[in-house]
């Protein structure tokens, strides 16, 4: 990354909120946004609600453990990591292999439509190491990276729990019978 990129710790008396807020009000109203309002990401989270939390998520981690990072950066970076803009669990043959090719799509949907800087690319482009054989080359991109598939995971298995859950709910109100669907 170029030397001249400023880092410092994000201040923990900012709430994250409004580090969204200041950093990435144009995106959030922008109309990629609600396209990624409308596409699901994983189990029953939209693309939109997954890009905030780890947004959110990320930018904690940052102040939680005063890690210095372009403040504005690793921001958009993550709000924009998976601005790919289509929904993948539609059966369309250019969303063949989409855990590998969607970083591509997002990085230019995000140039062209936001014209993020290098170090914003780098971390969409790279997000997805090691599924994405090129690891980010920069503390905001790893940053971005591990938070992704934290966030990813709890949605995942969120969604298992949240399914067998309401299945033993069922069961139970029906007097413990079980049905075979």
């Amino acid at each position: 990354m170029p030397a001249n990129v400023t880092r410092r710790p994000i201040s923990s008396k900012i709430p994250p909120f409004e580090l969204l807020s200041r950093h990435c009000a144009d995106i959030l109203a922008s109309e990629g946004m609600d396209i990624e309002r409308r596409c699901m990401q994983h189990g029953t989270t939209s693309v939109a609600e997954h890009s905030l939390s780890v947004t959110l998520a990320g930018c904690a981690l940052a102040q939680h453990l005063r890690i210095p990072v372009n403040e504005r950066a690793l921001l958009r970076g993550m709000l924009l990591h998976d601005y790919f803009l289509y929904d993948w669990h539609v059966p369309d043959p250019s969303h063949r292999f989409h855990g590998f090719r969607h970083p591509g799509f997002a990085r230019a949907n995000a140039v062209r439509d936001f014209g993020v800087d290098r170090l914003e690319q780098n971390m969409i482009a790279r997000h997805m190491f090691p599924l994405t054989p090129i690891p980010p080359s920069s503390r905001e991109g790893w940053i971005l990276c591990v938070v992704d598939k934290y966030v990813a995971t709890r949605e995942t298995i969120g969604g298992f729990v949240h399914r067998h859950l309401l299945r033993r709910a069922s069961i139970a109100s029906r007097g413990g019978e079980r049905t075979h669907a």
